[in-house]
């Protein structure tokens, strides 16, 4: 099968990376802020300085945990319909958002904090809409205590979706174990989701180098249960890793390395993502530009690092704006940069629904970006080429100066061959701006007023909300 792929290094400029990264993990080391992580590590040869607390991790090491990782895995759903096995052949699979802070109220447009009720609107349209194949945990619910906030968003997210959850947010080692509690108890036990596991959790380094002691014990426990890692490491050019963008480039893969090894050595075979939404930093605003045009290669590069390790790869992500209100209003310049970062070898990406720089999200927001990814994800698919495809018969039967039209390969193919674009969204598409939205809206009602994901069985919600229940109560 033939697809449209973006490649920014060359051989050698791979080598030169996995060398300089190697050299970083040796030399340099990586802090990681748990006695815990640090002697699991120590145990399993690293040389560790426990009082800076730093690993330095040999290249024996990052070898080890690269033969042990899986080469591909399924990040199941609920409903095994949505199951996605990863690596991709063609499109990648999209998600939402994650972790905005704030959300845009659908029938005000007023900008307000978010509640578990509005996290579950979020993972029934999410549920409903066919072009998001996997659930972010969209907001974060401020109707909870901060403690809880983590195990309440994966246990309204599993309620309200039959797809696959992606967690974006995990305190500690026991509030990793209450989430491997809640999604054991809907997936039927601990080996049950050891085998299917319904949910995966991203997990990110402070950059430069930097675990902090929640995250990185946390990865451990979720390690050994068999949930899948996505260590999105999340630098900016210039203020958490170096300007250049080789060097974001070099940062991003010593610390997926770094992750990947601490995986690995917890729970040999451990499920792991290979992640990155690195992007450069505004230098006059210090803030983060929409459609940077270092993203495409930034993603290009890194996606190949993680096909070179022959790990899953996810980059996020699409259709981020910064502007804090519903619509589409990015420039020809910005559409053309997100659309190239998805170009490489990428499995996931995510993004849908996104305000303000991830910071707020809409429900009418995750409309625009699923309608529009539909026009998109074509440009992604794969083309076969082969005897068949080349169609010489076809040729021959025509002959010089003939037509195809009527001809049968035609009619066997051309549905499959030529994507017809959605004229809808096209118009969408054109305005670049906030037209759109009143429409936007009004499918997201309808849909939120007649679609319900199947329910959990009794007995399962019923022992599901006594978990969050204890935990919340401490």
């Amino acid at each position: 099968m033939a697809r449209v792929r973006l490649k920014f290094l060359s051989g050698d400029e791979e080598e030169l990376i996995h060398g300089q990264s190697l050299r970083c993990l040796e030399e340099l080391g990586v802090m990681i802020r748990s006695p815990r992580v640090l002697k699991l590590l120590e145990d399993a040869g690293a040389k560790v300085d426990h009082n800076q607390q730093i690993a330095r991790i040999s290249e024996d090491m990052v070898a080890e945990a690269v033969r042990k990782a899986p080469r591909e895995f399924t990040l199941c759903a609920r409903d095994p319909a949505h199951d996605m096995k990863i690596p991709v052949s063609g499109m990648p699979y999209a998600a939402t958002t994650g972790l905005a802070n704030y959300m845009s109220d659908i029938d005000t447009e007023e900008r307000r904090n978010a509640t578990r009720s509005d996290l579950a609107d979020f993972a029934r349209l999410a549920d409903a809409l066919d072009s998001v194949d996997f659930f972010w945990t969209v907001v974060v619910p401020m109707d909870v205590s901060d403690r809880s906030h983590a195990v309440h968003q994966l246990w309204t997210s599993l309620r309200n979706t039959t797809k696959h959850v992606q967690q974006v947010e995990v305190m500690d080692a026991e509030d990793a174990k209450v989430q491997i509690d809640l999604a054991s108890l809907v997936a039927g036990g601990r080996e049950e989701l050891r085998e299917r596991p319904i949910f995966s959790v991203v997990s990110s380094p402070i950059s430069p180098l930097s675990f902090e002691k929640g995250a990185a014990e946390a990865q451990v426990e979720l390690s050994q249960a068999g949930v899948p890692i996505v260590s999105m490491t999340m630098p900016l050019s210039g203020f958490t890793s170096p300007v250049t963008v080789a060097g974001t480039m070099n940062l991003v893969n010593v610390e997926n390395l770094a992750s990947l090894v601490m995986s690995q050595t917890a729970a040999e075979g451990a499920p792991f993502v290979y992640s990155s939404a690195a992007v450069p930093a505004d230098m006059k605003t210090g803030t983060v530009p929409s459609g940077a045009a270092e993203s495409p290669p930034l993603a290009a590069g890194l996606s190949q690092m993680a096909n070179r390790y022959r790990l899953p790869c996810m980059m996020g992500g699409w259709g981020l704006s910064n502007d804090t209100r519903p619509g589409v209003d990015l420039s020809l310049s910005e559409v053309f940069s997100y659309g190239s970062e998805l170009f490489g070898e990428i499995d996931l990406t995510c993004g849908f629904g996104s305000l303000d720089g991830a910071k707020g999200a809409s429900l009418e927001q995750i409309v625009i970006d699923a309608y529009t990814w539909k026009n998109f994800r074509p440009f992604l698919r794969n083309m076969p080429v082969d005897e068949q495809s080349i169609a010489f018969d076809a040729l021959r039967d025509v002959g010089h100066g003939g037509t195809f039209i009527s001809h049968p390969h035609t009619l066997r193919n051309f549905r499959e061959s030529i994507f017809n674009r959605d004229e809808n969204v096209l118009r969408w598409e054109t305005t670049r701006s906030r037209e759109m939205v009143p429409e936007a809206r009004a499918i997201a009602k309808k849909i939120l007023s007649e679609h319900w994901a199947v329910e959990l069985d009794g007995r399962v919600l019923e022992h599901g909300d006594s978990i969050v229940a204890r935990y919340e109560k401490g």
